[in-house]
């Protein structure tokens, strides 16, 4: 493909940021827009004005797309995220705008990043030609905890991250930056913590965040499946440490005696990981999916992994949102010696024990 060639080789990756109001997300936005790594980069913002573009534009390109001196391309996204998609792609098959060859989706302070997902993964025109690199979310630090406590939007950001940017560090207590990355830590341990100085941050460790790796053209599974960050330690933090049994009026294990309400939002969501040690009945595995997605519906946020499956001839790579799953896709090898199928749930009021009992009473089913 020529730098002119307005159709891509490969469906185009979408980054999406997320981040709870006042977390920083716009200033971080800001700068990347200046960094050569987005100079080819489509944004889709709702508002110019809230990312202050004055000193960064250089002409309008299109109605309601704006050519920014970096060379990133802002647009504004008057209806919804598959009307802006659509008219991106078509604008840039068309020549109309410069061949951008990724694109950042800037989400309100309040948004779930899952219909965006959904977005990416069911409109057949999107999905395409679009593709989920990750989702990047944005924690205040000095108002990260608060947030996390009094709003499950920002517990659900946070937890559906494949990358997560600590912001005003600067302006945070030390002692209080280090409880909220362990309490992050917890919450989604295969997350990578990064940390925005001034609101800046490397652009490339924000990209190439998912599931494919375009330099292999493969899927990385090593990079989102972080099996090891979900161990014993891990696990008992999410499951028990910060867990408040609302039926009986007490907590058990709760460390935070000092405030009544810290973490309450942390016992309804949080990830965790299933293994397998022998190869998966795939029909089984199927039935189980379907079981979990029809008694838990929105309740399962991601679902992630590697699977051993039997007679297939490598690893089986499998990401659901919600109720949509990508198609199974088939490894050409394993990523490491681990042979177990892998899988990482992120869910809401999911038990993980439960889960676990359920996943292997169908494979055992016979």
């Amino acid at each position: 493909m020529t730098d002119t060639d307005p159709t891509p080789a490969e469906r185009l990756p979408v980054s999406v940021l997320t981040g709870f109001l006042g977390s920083g997300k716009t200033t971080l936005l800001r700068h990347l827009l200046q960094s050569p790594d987005l100079s080819d980069t489509a944004v889709v913002v709702n508002e110019f004005g809230e990312i202050g573009l004055d000193h960064l534009l250089l002409e309008t390109a299109k109605e309601d797309m704006v050519l920014l001196a970096s060379g990133c391309l802002c647009c504004t996204m008057r209806g919804d995220l598959i009307d802006a998609l659509r008219r991106l792609f078509r604008k840039r098959w068309s020549n109309e705008i410069p061949a951008f060859r990724r694109v950042v989706i800037e989400t309100t302070g309040l948004a779930d990043p899952a219909p965006i997902i959904h977005t990416l993964m069911q409109d057949p025109l999107v999905a395409d030609k679009f593709r989920l690199d990750g989702i990047v979310a944005t924690v205040d630090a000095v108002h990260g905890e608060a947030q996390l406590d009094t709003h499950e939007e920002s517990v659900k950001q946070a937890a559906m991250a494949d990358r997560i940017v600590l912001t005003k560090c600067d302006l945070a207590d030390k002692a209080a930056v280090a409880s909220l990355e362990a309490r992050l830590r917890a919450l989604n341990p295969a997350a990578p913590l990064l940390r925005a100085e001034q609101g800046r941050i490397d652009a490339a460790a924000l990209l190439d965040a998912g599931l494919y790796n375009p330099a292999t053209r493969s899927l990385d599974v090593q990079r989102w499946l972080n099996a090891e960050a979900y161990g014993a330690e891990a696990y008992a933090e999410t499951t028990h440490a910060h867990r408040h049994d609302e039926g009986d009026g007490h907590r058990h294990g709760d460390a935070h005696h000092h405030a009544p309400d810290v973490n309450r939002h942390n016992a309804r969501i949080r990830a965790f990981v299933l293994t397998h040690e022998t190869p998966l009945d795939w029909a089984r595995f199927v039935d189980w999916v379907e079981a979990l997605i029809a008694g838990c519906g929105p309740n399962l946020l991601r679902l992630k992994g590697v699977l051993n499956v039997a007679d297939a001839q490598g690893p089986v790579a499998v990401h659901g949102v919600q109720h949509l799953f990508h198609p199974p896709v088939e490894l050409a090898a394993w990523p490491d010696a681990d042979r177990r199928s892998r899988l990482v749930v992120i869910a809401r009021d999911l038990d993980p024990v439960t889960v676990d009992a359920m996943f292997r009473q169908f494979q055992e089913q016979g």
